[in-house]
């Protein structure tokens, strides 16, 4: 995975706002897997993955429904913004355990 931009965050949870509370944490760790992936296929390929982008978590959530921007006051957005860094958390324990 590429760096982490504030933009990849917001966009990430505006994926996940657009989904049933319930969905929002697989959908996370679902984006982070495909956004590494994609980037290992930049790397390997030198070009960005057909669906799940450059590398970026921007790159992957762009191609799910977003909704529309919110602003950090909105408890739902800030939910599903935990939500994204705890998926990206949780991905790199696993990927420092070796698991």
């Amino acid at each position: 995975m590429r760096h982490i931009a504030p933009s990849d965050l917001s966009t990430a949870a505006r994926a996940l706002l657009a989904l049933p509370a319930p969905a929002r944490a697989a959908e996370a760790a679902r984006l982070v897997s495909e956004t590494e992936a994609a980037d290992r296929y930049r790397k390997r390929v030198g070009r960005s993955h057909p669906l799940w982008g450059n590398g970026t978590l921007e790159g992957a959530a762009r191609g799910r429904v977003l909704a529309e921007p919110r602003s950090l006051s909105d408890t739902d957005y800030l939910s599903c913004l935990a939500v994204v860094l705890d998926a990206i958390l949780v991905h790199r324990g696993r990927i420092h355990s070796g698991t």
